[in-house]
């Protein structure tokens, strides 16, 4: 592997004086040369933390970095050849688009012409071309976002690190610049680790995907894997939204489980675990766009009855909540017409869709 994380721990004093906090708990990721790795978590999870460590701006209690083969644990951080983006851009505000990107070269002391031909490199790939004169007062923050990545892909670092770079741009913004991030990290195939706390980012900009919990490791996947198949309720509450609807196991067959929920039995495909057993409690996994609601007993297949409770119409979806024997669940259709949007304490039939639902251990995660 490219970059390695073996067994990664980082330990803090707690203000107490008396105990240690886990910020980073035997953290192991193996990322591939040209991967893009998301750290995806809320806020204390060890993220952040786990970034620095890789960065150099921490050390670490125990485990290894290891990059390209080398050993670089007690590396200081301007010999790990590796740039950061920051949340805040940290652009120089005395300093033009030119200067700001060249900074990093200048101080390597390249060659004027050699350094002239790497930032004009640089401003096309981050389309900035034209822009070189500009103060950063006068740059947009998308445009200020793009200068403090350029400033970073110029010095040609082995490993790019993100540590939240678009929280502070507005929501249409965030999403036009998660491309260009994606785009320029695929056209260069350079390895970037990425640390976010929102799942969208998340799953647009990764290779793979680590979610973390209390400074440990809950999941790594690819996001299909993630939001098909997490592994506990944890992951999948933080990832996309979801129904955890209580069931008994009633027996394994060689299509899945059988699963007893609101009297009635369900097939279930696929299970976090092989753990289970016949009589025991269990989680359904039901995703909103796997919850159907009808106005009329569906044909075939199990269905629940239940009241609908709110209806929100959102252009490309409407969403619905839905009561079904006390327990609330959420509903989302797609493309939804004028005649689809059911008035509210309308008695509805709700449809679980089989081949979507997973079925997660009781009183995990």
């Amino acid at each position: 592997m490219y970059l390695r994380l073996n067994n990664l721990s980082k330990h803090f004093a707690a203000r107490d004086g008396g105990s240690v906090v886990r910020a980073v708990d035997q953290v192991s990721i193996d990322i591939a040369r040209g991967q893009f790795v998301t750290l995806l978590g809320p806020s204390g999870c060890g993220k952040t933390t786990t970034l620095r460590l890789i960065a150099g701006f921490e050390f670490p209690t125990g485990g290894e970095i290891i990059l390209d083969g080398v050993l670089i644990n007690e590396q200081p951080p301007n010999r790990r050849d590796m740039a950061m983006v920051f949340q805040s851009y940290a652009i120089f505000p005395h300093l033009n688009v030119f200067e700001n990107i060249a900074y990093g070269l200048r101080i390597k002391k390249l060659a004027e012409r050699d350094l002239r031909a790497k930032v004009g490199q640089v401003l096309e790939l981050t389309e900035l071309t034209g822009l070189e004169n500009r103060a950063p007062n006068q740059l947009s923050g998308g445009q200020q976002q793009r200068v403090a990545l350029a400033r970073a892909l110029v010095m040609e670092p082995k490993v790019l690190l993100f540590d939240e770079p678009l929280s502070n741009l507005d929501a249409k913004l965030r999403v036009q610049m998660r491309g260009e991030i994606r785009r320029i990290q695929q056209d260069l195939g350079i390895t970037s680790v990425y640390v976010t706390h929102d799942q969208d980012e998340a799953m647009v900009l990764s290779d793979l995907i680590v979610v973390m919990h209390q400074g440990k490791i809950q999941q790594a996947g690819s996001a299909v894997e993630i939001y098909r198949r997490p592994v506990n309720r944890f992951v999948a509450d933080f990832i996309g939204r979801a129904n955890f609807i209580p069931v008994e196991v009633v027996a394994r067959d060689g299509v899945g489980w059988r699963v007893r929920v609101h009297e009635s039995e369900l097939q279930v495909p696929a299970s976090a675990t092989d753990a289970l057993r016949p009589g025991m409690p269990a989680l359904l996994l039901a995703r909103p766009e796997s919850v159907h609601v009808h106005r009329t007993p569906p044909a075939g297949g199990t269905y629940f009855a239940g009241e609908l409770l709110r209806t929100a119409y959102l252009g490309s979806i409407a969403e619905y909540e839905v009561r079904v024997a006390g327990q609330l669940m959420a509903a989302v259709l797609n493309n939804p017409r004028d005649e689809d949007l059911l008035p509210v304490h309308a008695p509805v039939y709700v449809e679980l869709l089989r081949d979507n639902l997973f079925l997660l251990p009781a009183g995990e995660g």
